[in-house]
């Protein structure tokens, strides 16, 4: 009798632990899908901001990008562009006036809409970088549907200039674990950063001394600046906030001069 107990005990206990074990797997496949709002917080005196750990690590983890070394006064200027809002022209000539190169993240809109610019971007060196194509939140789609957003925009950039795109920026800085894997196999760097501020809405232009103070007060080694260019503050606060910096020591490199 004890034996035929200790026999379905056992049983029991394997029933349960495969079940436990399947329950695990399937919560990890779960989570390697789990939606992660990109987040910065900021130090005073020009420190290097905390952007978390476990983020931080992930996104190197896939090859990509979020902040320098802190031992070097490095900045690399990046824009995110959805649209067009009458201000890159401008943007890029305080860019030539001032010698200095930027990555500018554009999305299938603005590439239909403004092809010119865009070659305008190529010719004079700067980086042209993969916002999607309908910037929609990747880890809130399929993963095929992912690799469409990044492969529809980069063959189309590819056929009308001959430019192979190699950076992508999250749309709206929302990613994954998942869709960091798939890019990274498409060949694309995430590139993230460790500066932004408040400039993408239109009700809230007319603050240039508010952007001046945010992008001056906030310069630090290795940082990968984030600024829009739908905003007419930046286009009109760009020059005097470079030559600022240059001021203070600080060097605008390209992504592909990044140290990490």
């Amino acid at each position: 009798m004890n034996k035929k107990i200790l026999t379905i005990l056992s049983i029991v206990v394997f029933a349960i632990s495969f079940m436990v074990a399947s329950m695990s797997n399937k919560t990890k496949a779960t989570d390697i899908n789990q939606k992660i709002c990109w987040g910065i917080k900021r130090n005073d005196n020009h420190e290097q901001p905390d952007l978390g750990k476990e983020n931080t690590e992930l996104i190197k983890k896939y090859n990509g990008i979020a902040m320098g070394n802190k031992d070097s006064k490095k900045i690399y200027l990046t824009f995110d562009l959805g649209y067009e809002a009458g201000y890159t022209e401008k943007i890029l000539d305080v860019l030539k006036e001032n010698d200095v190169k930027a990555c500018f993240f554009i999305t299938a809109h603005y590439f239909n809409t403004q092809p010119d610019l865009v070659r305008r971007m190529i010719e004079e060196g700067h980086d042209v970088g993969n916002h999607t194509v309908n910037h929609k939140s990747l880890p809130e789609i399929s993963a095929d549907e992912v690799k469409s957003e990044v492969m529809n925009l980069h063959t189309a950039i590819y056929e009308e200039f001959g430019y192979e795109m190699k950076y992508i920026r999250p749309p709206k800085g929302e990613y994954s674990e998942r869709t960091l894997q798939i890019c990274n196999e498409l060949n694309y760097q995430t590139i993230m950063w460790s500066f932004a501020y408040d400039d993408w809405e239109e009700s809230k232009q007319g603050r240039e001394a508010y952007g001046k103070e945010k992008i001056l007060n906030n310069l630090h080694n290795g940082e990968v600046m984030l600024l829009h260019g739908t905003s007419k503050d930046n286009m009109n606060i760009l020059d005097e906030c470079i030559k600022k910096t240059k001021e203070q020591g600080y060097e605008f490199k390209k992504l592909e001069e990044f140290e990490q």
